[in-house]
């Protein structure tokens, strides 16, 4: 099979379509049409095998998860996505792990209405890069740089699933259904509709994908600002609960891989966040506030603070 029955077969015509795709798949580039009184958000991430998944994972968690931690980066700026380009290097062109793979971006592409609309196909060693396209009304985008002090902190869902899932993954932990952290790490829920939610109420967002403690560091960091995190807030599942104290806090601040959203919301727009989240299933727990004071600190119920030895995942730390 060569490459253009490779594409032609696997995700050609699986793609649903978005009205907003004047042209997509087949022509050197494709062509997009955006509304009046919109703007274009775009991201992209890159899959690497070994780095970002272990070697083991199932064929189609893979292609789920390359769609979904995209699909979060539109999440965190509030944004509505409906397409999404895809680069694929393969070490070989396996028809039944393709057949797989495809079924799990698609399946999720379904549930959001996301057209893939291009992309490339190489041979090497495996690497998959998404780029995703969303739309926001004008001036609608959440933003890191707009946490005020005493605005609230939240979080989304729970902390730390994903890391547990890992450490069973790599054989460095038992657990009694290990599944359950498996599929937090493997297919996480990006929180769309709950960004578009956020919109007119959060001053800042971000995703949660390399620990709690590094990504409000970097909405700390734009706002010039500081926060206390109240540790006994945390919402951990009774997986992460189960572990000893040091390392459950440990997972829930930096194993990363969550993709949960972090956002602040001022005092007054906190009625509004609790009417937004009524239709949702997905629980926000408010885990700190804001401060003046530059740095990050971790309190505990009595007062005292807490010091992480780390601080999130870093590619080149």
């Amino acid at each position: 099979m060569d490459e253009f029955a490779l594409i032609k077969r696997y995700f050609t015509r699986r793609t649903p379509r978005s009205p907003h795709v004047v042209l997509g798949i087949g022509d050197d580039a494709a062509v997009l049409d955006i509304p009046a009184g919109m703007q274009l958000a775009v991201s992209v991430d890159t899959l690497v095998s070994g780095v970002h998944f272990p070697t083991s994972t199932e064929p189609y968690d893979i292609g789920y998860k390359a769609l979904a931690v995209n699909l979060s980066d539109m999440a965190a700026m509030g944004a509505e996505p409906f397409a999404a380009t895809l680069a694929l290097t393969l070490p070989q062109a396996d028809e039944a792990w393709l057949q797989r793979f495809s079924g799990g971006f698609f399946d999720l592409a379904a549930r959001y209405h996301v057209q893939l609309i291009g992309g490339d196909t190489t041979c090497g060693p495996l690497s998959i890069t998404v780029q995703i396209h969303g739309l926001l009304p004008q001036g609608a985008a959440l933003l890191r740089s707009g946490a005020r002090p005493d605005d609230a902190i939240y979080v989304t869902g729970t902390l730390g699933d994903a890391g547990l899932g890992l450490l069973a993954a790599q054989n460095k932990m038992t657990l009694p259904d290990p599944q359950r952290a498996l599929d937090k790490l493997n297919r996480p829920e990006p929180r769309v509709l709950e960004g578009m939610a956020l919109r007119g109420i959060a001053g800042s967002a971000i995703d949660v994908s390399d620990g709690l403690l590094a990504d409000l560091g970097h909405i700390l960091k734009a706002s010039g600002a500081g926060a206390r995190l109240n540790l006994d807030a945390l919402p951990l599942s009774p997986d992460v609960r189960a572990c000893d104290e040091e390392q459950a806090h440990a997972i829930a601040l930096s194993a990363g891989d969550d993709y949960e959203l972090c956002f602040t919301v001022p005092s007054s727009k906190e009625a509004a966040l609790k009417r937004a989240f009524e239709t949702f299933s997905c629980a926000c727990t408010r885990v700190g506030v804001i401060e003046r004071e530059p740095g990050l600190r971790c309190v505990r119920a009595d007062g005292s603070l807490y010091v992480p030895k780390a601080s999130g995942y870093d590619h080149f730390r």
